[in-house]
């Protein structure tokens, strides 16, 4: 589970860094920034509520508990949530090829990090299995 959680986080990396290089992240309209905006506020608000825990390479889950709290209360996922929601833009305003395989690449590497995650929580908290059942992955309501 470890070795397919670093490859995830490998392909994220990868993603963010490839469309960083070729310019493909940023664009001058007030929507993309708006949207990238809400996805850099979820990211922060999640740190915040998940506290000063470490950050792992492997997806592991961390010792304090499970958080539940601020937008996990709605999204289990809400850092790898805005990771996507951050990079999704991109394919829209630069529509190549280049771009969709890096943002891919990032929904990929965040989807397999959220699946070993997952399977790892519910070994070390055996409250997450109810936790899930309340919550959605990534997308409030949805997914």
């Amino acid at each position: 589970m470890k070795i397919i959680s670093v490859s995830g986080y490998v392909m994220m990396v990868t993603g963010l860094v490839g469309l960083v290089l070729t310019k493909s992240i940023f664009y001058n309209s007030p929507i993309i920034i708006g949207i990238q905006a809400s996805a850099f506020i979820l990211m922060i608000g999640a740190r915040k509520t998940f506290g000063r825990r470490s950050f792992h390479l492997a997806a592991n889950p961390t010792k304090g508990g499970l958080v539940t709290s601020g937008p996990y209360r709605f999204i289990r996922h809400p850092i790898y949530a805005a990771v996507i929601l951050f990079s999704l833009p991109s394919v829209v305003v630069y529509f190549n090829i280049q771009t969709i395989v890096f943002v891919v690449a990032i929904s990929c590497g965040s989807l397999l990090r959220i699946t070993m995650e997952e399977k790892m929580l519910l070994l070390k908290y055996p409250k997450y299995k109810d936790y899930s059942g309340k919550t959605k992955r990534i997308i409030p309501f949805v997914y």
